[in-house]
């Protein structure tokens, strides 16, 4: 008898093994092996040569970026545009939850399905055809917007939008938003299905207006949610993503667009400086492992619980 269950207990423990195995072989291979490269940022590695070929140099590329003014203002400026991009986006981490409220509280579940579609569906348009969409809109000889406001008298000389560096980081958040609000909205609203009916029911029958169950119902239930995520993006601080930034930067708004994944591959490959912006995305990686832990000792003091 105590060997059936031996076993039966094996099985059981195999199971859910075998089944997470290829996500983890796919986590090796695409988020560890990579890290081999890193050795890179000790060389002065140049294209199609063999590494062993090139100049062992040690920690200089590392401390080219605290002795050199020249670079340490160059990633000063493109710090300051990460931070100020992530702060946006993280004083802003509530939108997808609201969203969530309000499509909830719709009705009429064949215009809430519609709703919800429609706004999920621009998360899988890629950047390059986001960009298409606003070159149409906001372009200086065939834009939309330009069109209108000549038409309408209301300006005389034609807007640059896209190549203005004013109010670059607004815009940024302005298309990140629209394309991933319904996506991130999906976890708030599968946090909402899961609410106990009846305490909304309890509420009706006790007087609570829609607004204050909204208020003493939902938002609560959705706090432990929202806290584990906000954690999440307060770990990724410095991971902007490059698809969305490359697509949009020129010439024009280059000092205002360019974040640090986008001056890691600019240095990287349009600049063919290997090393030295392998070097930059080490301490990026590291950074972002020590705001992790930072998140996560935060989340314990202050909620009790642990995101990892």
């Amino acid at each position: 008898m105590y060997q059936k269950k031996r076993s039966l207990r094996a099985r059981h423990g195999i199971r859910p093994f075998l089944m997470t195995l290829p996500f983890l072989i796919a986590t090796l291979i695409f988020s560890y092996l990579p890290l081999y490269g890193w050795r890179y940022a000790f060389f002065d590695y140049k294209a199609g040569f063999k590494l062993l070929d090139c100049n062992f140099v040690g920690l200089k590329h590392f401390l080219s970026l605290f002795q050199n003014q020249v670079i340490l203002n160059d990633v000063g400026r493109v710090l300051q545009n990460t931070f100020a991009i992530s702060l946006i986006g993280i004083a802003t981490s509530f939108l997808p939850m609201l969203f969530a409220i309000f499509l909830s509280e719709i009705r009429n579940r064949a215009y809430r399905r519609t709703v919800q579609t429609i706004t999920t569906i621009p998360n899988f348009i890629s950047w390059v055809l986001v960009y298409s969409m606003a070159y149409a809109i906001f372009s200086v000889n065939d834009g939309f917007v330009n069109n209108l406001l000549v038409n309408l008298g209301l300006i005389n000389d034609r807007i640059n939008f896209l190549a203005s560096p004013n109010n670059v980081w607004i815009t940024m958040w302005g298309y990140g938003t629209w394309k991933g609000l319904g996506w991130s909205s999906i976890m708030y609203v599968a946090s909402i299905s899961s609410i106990d009916e009846q305490l909304f029911e309890a509420a009706a029958i006790d007087g609570a207006s829609r607004m204050k169950r909204i208020w003493y119902i939902t938002i609560p239930s959705l706090m432990p949610t929202f806290f584990v995520l906000l954690l999440l993006n307060i770990a990724n601080f410095l991971n902007n993503g490059i698809d969305q930034y490359f697509v949009f930067q020129n010439a024009m708004n280059k000092a205002k667009i360019e974040v640090l994944d986008l001056y890691v591959y600019n240095k990287g490959i349009a600049g063919s400086n290997i090393s030295f912006s392998t070097a930059v995305g080490m301490l990026k990686s590291v950074i972002s492992i020590v705001l992790l832990f930072i998140a996560n000792t935060a989340s314990k003091l202050v909620r009790d619980e642990k995101i990892i």
